[in-house]
């Protein structure tokens, strides 16, 4: 039998997302809308490079995770929306781009 072994990771206990108790269908949803408040919860996070780095480590296939949106593993610097694209974005669909840690930078893949 295999021993699994689990790394603690203290920065959740800190992470906006969880104090704000906040869903988190929103961290996981294909809405932009949902994506948008995701990533604006993580713009404030005092956990989100050890969040982000953590995703990364685990090779996270989707969700938002420090801030940043991974789709099968990689992250993707933008998201349409189904359909053909608005000539003016709605505030809600807008994401706030939040930098990448210098430190992670070299160690991620781009869709």
């Amino acid at each position: 039998m295999f021993a699994i072994e689990f790394k603690t990771e203290i920065w959740r206990e800190t992470a906006a997302c969880s104090e704000l108790g906040v869903p988190t269908g929103i961290f996981f949803s294909e809405d932009l809308g949902d994506i948008a408040q995701a990533k604006r919860i993580c713009s404030e996070c005092p956990s989100l490079s050890l969040c982000l780095e953590a995703a990364i480590e685990r090779n996270e296939p989707w969700g938002v995770w420090g801030g940043q949106l991974f789709r099968k593993g990689k992250i993707l610097t933008h998201k349409r929306g189904r359909g053909r694209p608005r000539k003016i974005p709605m505030p809600e669909e807008e994401f706030p781009v939040i930098p990448i840690p210098v430190h992670l930078q070299s160690t991620l893949r781009s869709a």
